[in-house]
């Protein structure tokens, strides 16, 4: 068994419509309200976009992401410093890892595939803290997206 510590890949099967699952994704407010981020974009995502939002536990609004790639319900991928909590710190400098959602059909819903990789490019001091706090973070994500998009089409 081969183990990384630059990459966290995590899959869930939805059980709900392919178009909802991608404004799930991709539309700000929905986003916001699964991501449990309080994000300061509208509407639909657009490739180059930087938002600024923060996590509910915040006090500060910071850029979140950076929007990188969108193919209408296939992938949407954006950038960002993962784990930036420290409010005085500007991470601006930092490398940023790449996260990428993708969707595929497949018997009784849609696969939803999260990767977020990138992780051997963040400065030593935080790389094994924050690929540690994704890890268990997307875990819980992905549980977040599939309440929220499943609650939503009964």
């Amino acid at each position: 068994m081969t183990t990384t510590t630059d990459r966290i890949e995590k899959k869930v099967l939805l059980r709900a419509p392919r178009a909802r699952v991608w404004n799930a994704l991709t539309t700000a407010e929905e986003f916001s309200a699964w991501f449990e981020v309080e994000l300061t974009e509208k509407g639909k995502f657009i490739v180059g976009a930087r938002v600024e939002g923060r996590f509910s536990k915040e006090d500060v609004i910071a850029p979140l992401m950076t929007i990188e790639r969108v193919e209408p319900e296939k992938l949407f991928s954006y950038r960002w410093v993962p784990y930036s909590t420290e409010p005085n710190m500007n991470y601006d400098s930092e490398p940023k890892t790449l996260v990428e959602f993708r969707l595929e059909e497949q018997e009784g819903g849609v696969l939803l595939t999260v990767v977020e990789s990138g992780f051997d490019s963040i400065p030593v001091a935080r790389r094994a803290k924050a690929y540690q706090m994704n890890e268990g973070g997307w875990t819980q994500q992905m549980d977040n997206i599939e309440r929220y998009v499943t609650a939503r089409t009964r």
